[in-house]
């Protein structure tokens, strides 16, 4: 650890408590952060891991104990206000889960929004951008400093909001889930980033659902559940498996669950041929069986949910397609949401805090509003409504607080199930499911394979899009893979590995053909 480096500082709180109003969210945490070192933070959805961040750089006030700032020779003070403006000068930056750019301006500009490089008289945005783009060479990005930021990708905006943090010249770096949108190539770029940080002198905190980049990165874990510290411990002592039990408290015996083959006579229920996306040359076919899981993998931006979309209607497919889309042998040509819903089609949106849920409305009205047809006609019964709704947390294990809060209240893992309830409260025989876990803890991803598992059971046919290739495999009967826009392999049996999946997804081999070959077995590993 490079104790004397200029860089280095200490953080720390000690009995940190964190109500809002009579509710306590934390409760007495210890936490110590020491530059050199990455810091992992742990712990399920709810377990209090974003609000204890945002305290420690400023965003959140503690409702009671210590926060101490020191130099790396030990000398510590107490600070008794501490803000996001204090916080960014003692060096404490945070990239947060929730992007936090300006829209409408360019790259450079956002990067260094509130830390501008002035002139003699006016801004020097010539040296800002080139400035701009010396960070974004160190991420291999080829982002132009000049693009307004409202239209990049997701991607491309967390990475934008990593190089506004080497642009603060940061001594304590907090980022909150910050590859839950990025590509492998994309991850493994920060990670060296993260290195180069730590050889710096930097202190490192990283929150992260995915333990494989636990393990990878971290120097020192610390778990929190339900708001209490768990514990502290070096990073070289846990597992994977440690670390799930010591989040959940409990033993995970089995991630996926046992799914039923599928029978090689079971009905076709949706068919797509031909279909032509816009800006690509060759078109798309596939099959979906009753009762079957047909996962779609591919790399980000490989065109998976841009297919789906279209057969959703969402998007229109190119103007010279000639394609079909039938439901049970009847074709079909949808040309929004609710008339799929009507036929039985169901689209679980990747984007649950974007398009798939209101934040500022209340649970019941997020998870009737799908499905108002069942419970009103005049008007809404809203008896039937909360018999539902109640039914619905119970089935899918929706903790709040208070029932009265809204939707943008609940933790990430409560909102995906409450997005979950809301799309099978509308009974459909075929459900879309595209991204069902990001940004999810260990112990909720697990909830809702085996929901979804139960999905399967009952007759329901799926489609999984998923950048998580365990998740695909674990839960898949069948892969199609994806590669520029259109489908480049469809895998069965002992074809459905990570290795070749990856072939397909890179380009490296291609055997589209029109018609999908079927398989009556299961490849879902328990």
């Amino acid at each position: 650890m490079p104790e004397e480096n200029k860089k280095s500082l200490t953080l720390s709180v000690k009995k940190l408590r964190k109500s809002f109003g009579p509710v306590e969210v934390l409760h007495g945490i210890d936490l110590t952060l020491r530059g050199g070192e990455v810091h992992a933070i742990l712990g399920e959805n709810g377990a209090g891991k974003s609000t204890l961040v945002k305290i420690l750089s400023g965003f959140e006030q503690l409702s009671d104990g210590e926060l101490h700032i020191g130099e790396s020779s030990g000398n510590s003070q107490r600070i008794d206000v501490w803000n996001n403006s204090i916080a960014e000068q003692a060096g404490v930056v945070l990239i947060h889960q929730e992007f936090n750019l300006a829209e409408q301006l360019n790259v450079a500009e956002n990067i260094f929004l509130g830390n501008e490089i002035k002139g003699r008289v006016f801004l020097d945005k010539k040296a800002m951008r080139a400035k701009a783009q010396e960070y974004l060479d160190i991420l291999r990005s080829d982002i132009d400093p000049d693009s307004p930021v409202e239209r990049l990708p997701v991607s491309a905006k967390q990475m934008v909001e990593i190089a506004k943090a080497q642009a603060k010249n940061a001594r304590v770096l907090v980022l909150d889930e910050p590859t839950a949108v990025l590509t492998q190539q994309e991850s493994q770029v920060l990670f060296e980033l993260i290195d180069r940080f730590r050889q710096e002198g930097v202190a490192i905190v990283f929150i992260s659902h995915k333990l494989d980049e636990i393990e990878q990165i971290a120097d020192v874990i610390t778990v929190l559940r339900d708001g209490e510290l768990v514990g502290s411990y070096p990073a070289a002592e846990l597992s994977k498996d440690d670390m799930a039990r010591l989040m959940v408290g409990r033993e995970l015996s089995s991630l996926f669950p046992e799914m039923p083959k599928v029978p090689a006579a079971a009905e076709i229920v949706l068919r797509v041929s031909d279909l032509l996306l816009q800006g690509n040359s060759a078109p798309s076919s596939f099959e979906l069986r009753s009762g079957e899981i047909l996962g779609f993998s591919g790399l980000i931006g490989s065109g998976r949910t841009a297919l789906m979309e279209t057969v959703l209607g969402l998007r229109r497919p190119a103007k010279e397609n000639l394609g079909r889309v039938e439901l049970r042998g009847e074709r079909v040509d949808f040309k929004q949401l609710s008339a799929a819903r009507n036929k039985g089609v169901a689209y679980l949106t990747k984007d649950r805090k974007g398009s798939g849920l209101l934040l500022e409305k209340g649970l019941t009205f997020n998870f009737s509003l799908f499905s108002l047809h069942k419970i009103s006609k005049l008007l809404i019964d809203t008896k039937l409504e909360e018999i539902a709704f109640e039914k619905a947390v119970e089935t899918f294990d929706i903790r709040m607080k208070d029932k009265s809060i809204v939707a943008g209240n609940l933790s990430g893992g409560n909102q995906q199930k409450l997005l979950l309830a809301k799309i099978l409260e509308a009974e459909p025989s075929i459900i879309i499911i595209d991204e069902p876990t990001r940004g999810i803890d260990i112990g909720t991803k697990s909830q809702i394979y085996h929901f979804i598992g139960q999905l399967v059971a009952s007759g329901h046919s799926l489609i999984l899009i998923s950048s998580d290739i365990t998740e695909v495999i674990g839960l898949s009967h069948r892969v199609a893979v994806m590669y520029h826009g259109e489908i480049s392999g469809v895998l069965e049996g002992e074809e459905i590995e990570e290795v070749e999946i990856m072939r397909y997804a890179t380009g490296l081999k291609n055997k589209v053909s029109p018609q999908i070959k079927q398989n009556g077995t299961s490849n879902a590993k328990a």
